[in-house]
């Protein structure tokens, strides 16, 4: 590991870059302890312990929801868009073509993804402000319209800028930008979650701590197994001859990974989970049948089995989706044909897109049945311990790897583009 960090540091434009990340990091937990005066932060702190979804929520957000920070909706918006766009791509017929349309069609999609992106900050700014100024907490103090509009506006003006770093990060090469931002966020977290629990520690929870040891154990051998695996379809090049020359005729490897969405369906599925609680919340203290609807979507949520199903439901779903989003055998099978390729015992064109696309999905039910069984594990650890910390931990220590993992394969892949260009 050592040696691999002496390389990179070697290496001027990579040093320059993670650099540049890490103090975008660093500007991100800056502005994320930046609070919006005249809020009670203690009170805050209390109520979000006793909330288990806004309690995600905050972890999700990195702890700025905690502090009620400029940030305190993270990029939480952004990644809404982001799956609005998606799904849109898949059944508006001139999106779908934007999409075909290589990096400038992509461009453009990204283009309507951030302007999207206001209107939602400001719609889910509101609505969290409403929610605590309703709660019993005394978090917020009644606000005028000029108060409710100005905070509203700092607070999209913090997402628009989380986004703004986000693209920043990612133009480096050396990870994806908003998965960044939230990795940063988790971990920023940790120290303080640690000494909690030392301070807290007694002999009665020997049994919970051990239990969290093995999630957190299984966790990371598992997203290490699952982001790591792969099958080598084999892939065959014809031999051609062009005068007294003899080009191809090689033989290589199509690689297809067992879990291609990387963390992006964690990301997705919390991002959906947290969206019909919170909605309901902000209701719940109104009367009529309408309040009663929403105190029973609470406290459906709420249920156990109930939200370790959706969750499990949402992350097998979205890394279906994500994987179709990225994958297209029908693209692979047309260039293997175009270059003389083929796979041996399969017929080029139709058979090879029929081929590619059963064996991926194969591949992809597995790794979505692992990933979702590692979502819920750690809510099938809380029913038995009654601890919750357990279930956010999980969550946010699966998201950890995940990331951790993609960043060292990227740094990896500019490591080797610089080793081949001195060659």
């Amino acid at each position: 590991m050592w040696e691999k960090i002496m390389r990179v540091w070697k290496i001027k434009d990579l040093r320059k870059k993670i650099l540049f990340v890490l103090g975008l990091l660093v500007i991100f937990r800056v502005v994320a302890h930046i609070p919006i005066p005249g809020i009670n932060t203690a009170a805050l702190k209390t109520f979000l312990e006793g909330n288990q979804v806004l309690g995600l929520l905050n972890v999700f957000s990195g702890g700025t929801l905690k502090n009620f920070s400029i940030v305190m909706l993270g990029v939480s918006p952004y990644i809404t868009s982001s799956i609005i766009f998606q799904l849109l791509a898949m059944v508006v017929p001139s999106l779908e073509e934007l999409s075909k349309e290589g990096q400038s069609g992509q461009e453009k999609i990204n283009m309507y993804t951030r302007w999207a992106t206001v209107p939602l900050a400001l719609l889910q700014a509101y609505g969290m402000i409403k929610l605590l100024t309703r709660s019993q907490a005394s978090i917020i103090p009644n606000l005028d319209v000029y108060h409710m509009v100005f905070i509203m506006i700092i607070i999209t003006a913090g997402t628009v800028f989380l986004m703004w770093l986000g693209e920043l990060i990612t133009e480096q090469g050396v990870g994806n930008g908003i998965s960044l931002l939230i990795f940063a966020g988790i971990v920023s977290s940790l120290p303080q979650t640690i000494q909690t629990a030392l301070v807290n520690y007694n002999a009665s929870d020997l049994y919970t701590y051990l239990l969290f040891v093995v999630i957190a154990v299984v966790t990371v051998v598992g997203v290490v197994i699952i982001s790591e695996g792969q099958r080598n379809i084999p892939v065959s090049y014809a031999k051609q001859i062009r005068g007294n020359k003899t080009y191809g005729g090689a033989n290589t490897h199509l690689p297809l990974r067992v879990n291609m969405a990387g963390v992006i369906p964690i990301i997705f599925a919390i991002s959906i989970i947290l969206f019909p609680s919170m909605i309901a919340q902000f209701f719940v203290n109104g009367s009529g049948h309408l309040a009663a609807f929403f105190k029973g979507v609470v406290s459906l949520f709420n249920n156990q089995l109930f939200y370790g199903s959706l969750y499990f439901i949402l992350v097998f779903g979205f890394t279906y989706f994500y994987t179709a989003v990225i994958f297209h055998p029908q693209k692979i099978a047309e260039n293997l044909q175009r270059q003389g390729g083929f796979i041996p015992g399969i017929r080029p064109g139709k058979q090879t897109e029929e081929y590619l696309g059963y064996t991926m999905n194969r591949l992809i039910f597995v790794g979505a049945s692992f990933l979702g069984i590692i979502a819920i594990l750690p809510l099938i650890l809380r029913y038995f311990s009654g601890t919750q910390s357990l279930a956010i931990g999980g969550t946010s220590l699966l998201i950890v790897v995940s990331v951790a993992i993609e960043t060292a394969k990227q740094i990896d892949s500019q490591i080797e583009v610089h080793e081949y260009d001195r060659m």
